[in-house]
């Protein structure tokens, strides 16, 4: 396939972001033409002005639309894209400059209709965000899949760095209404129509994430609340490993109780754990800051996770009513 690329950023009152992202764009080595598709989600803070400042520099179309959603504003942006593989990005990533570049080449020499790049954290970002990222990428939390090569299974795009072909996304009709999980919904209906997926490690962005904990609480609680609605959407894709984070949190307040009554070797399991924890950030981020602030992120991160799958697993089996309707704010209209 001749591949011709759009870029498609959806975007909600985040004009500072869109800026920088449109940098980093406009510093790409790739020599080929290529689109750039901003839609305004129904903002209250428009992104015009700071696109305008690059019209001159990057071929940019700017749709602006009622607020729908991150998912189907990227639907309505790969709708209106000229090319015929959409890269899908968040309005919150930085692209190093040989992006494109290392897509292509990946692509040209094991071609997918869909795949997906890991996210580091850039050194412009606060300790906090990058004890963050290290939370969300480290093979001692979430088992790499949102990026590392020792990923178990098949690959999961995230649409914060995300390929998809045209094709792919006609055939499968695009991203669905809830959010978040819009992600790894799409990827399931993708493989159930016979695609393939991938990583291509060399495809990394600079995902700046939530920049404080309450905010981070909330985005992983939400994670957790959504994955048992895909569970019974998607029969069969169900993992046992999804029940780790409830489990730890479980097992942590057990292990204080247990230590209480004077038995400590569960309690001092756990500290083993946060040890190695603090050292594997220690050796990435080379920074005693980043590394207590690693166990923090670790802590949040299944707690509420942990949580919100526990809360979600329940009702959505013992309850008559419909995830819509359990979870109203996870689905838009």
């Amino acid at each position: 396939m001749d591949l011709a690329f759009s870029f498609i950023i959806p975007v909600y009152n985040r004009p500072e972001e869109i800026r920088e992202l449109l940098e980093s764009l406009s510093r790409q080595t790739y020599q080929k033409p290529y689109e750039i598709v901003i839609v305004e989600d129904g903002s209250t803070r428009d992104s015009k002005k700071e696109v305008d400042l690059f019209k001159n520099r990057l071929a940019i179309t700017y749709l602006a639309k009622p607020n729908s959603g991150p998912g189907d504003s990227r639907n309505y942006g790969m709708q209106r894209a000229s090319g015929n593989y959409f890269i899908v990005l968040d309005s919150d990533c930085i692209l190093p400059p040989d992006y494109l570049e290392a897509a292509e080449k990946s692509l040209s020499q094991d071609f997918v209709h869909c795949y997906g790049g890991p996210d580091a954290a850039h050194e412009s970002f606060s300790i906090v965000q990058k004890a963050i990222n290290y939370a969300m990428t480290s093979l001692w939390t979430t088992g790499g899949i949102r990026g590392n090569r020792t990923a178990v299974g098949k690959f999961q795009p995230r649409s914060f760095n995300m390929g998809i072909s045209k094709e792919a996304f006609e055939n499968v009709g695009g991203y669905g209404k809830i959010h978040p999980g819009e992600d790894p919904d799409l990827t399931i209906r993708i493989w159930n129509k016979g695609f393939k997926t991938k990583l291509i490690p060399e495809a990394y962005v600079y995902h700046k994430r939530r920049i404080n904990w309450k905010k981070f609480f909330i985005q992983v609680n939400k994670f957790g609340m959504v994955r048992p609605i895909l569970n019974k959407w998607h029969p069969g894709t169900a993992k046992a490993t999804y029940w780790f984070p409830t489990l730890f949190c479980i097992g942590f307040l057990v292990s204080f109780l247990l230590a209480i009554l004077g038995i400590i070797l569960p309690l001092g399991c756990y500290m083993i754990y946060f040890a190695l924890i603090f050292i594997d950030s220690l050796m990435k981020n080379k920074s005693l800051s980043i590394a207590i602030l690693s166990i923090v992120a670790v802590c949040i991160q299944f707690a509420g996770y942990g949580y919100g799958f526990l809360k979600s697993t329940i009702l959505i089996n013992f309850s008559k009513k419909k995830p819509q309707e359990l979870f109203p704010k996870l689905f838009f209209k």
